[in-house]
């Protein structure tokens, strides 16, 4: 179970470190009229994110290799819910009440999941 939400948490987390990455790479290649290619692959924050992202996969093997894939793959529902979280606290992206409607279904489907997992 731990390496399942380490997985899933720090899918999202490169995620947001990812976005964070792009969105500086973008304006730097805007006001310098440079390559978006060359300046995201020099990134440091795309850089980050990528490790991150690849340190989640290998989080996620594990998990695979002890877990069905039944009862873990519903759990990337937490990462929707995470990824929300921080898109809106961290990376000041506007949200509505829909959007956290929807995730809140999301979320409680996950709960259902895990709560009548067969035996």
């Amino acid at each position: 179970m731990t390496f399942l939400l380490f997985a899933v948490f720090s899918a999202a987390a490169g995620q947001v470190i990812l976005k964070h990455g792009m969105t500086l790479v973008t304006g730097s290649a805007k006001a310098s009229n440079s390559s978006l290619i060359v300046k995201a692959i020099t990134s440091p924050w795309v850089l980050l994110g990528l490790v991150v992202f690849a340190i989640s996969a290998a989080a996620w093997l594990t998990t695979l290799s002890r877990v069905p894939l039944s009862i873990a793959y519903p759990f990337n529902a937490l990462g929707y819910l995470a990824i929300l979280t921080a898109s809106a606290a961290l990376l000041n992206e506007r949200t509505n009440l829909w959007t956290w409607v929807g995730t809140s279904f999301v979320a409680t489907g996950l709960l259902i999941v895990v709560c009548t997992k067969p035996t």
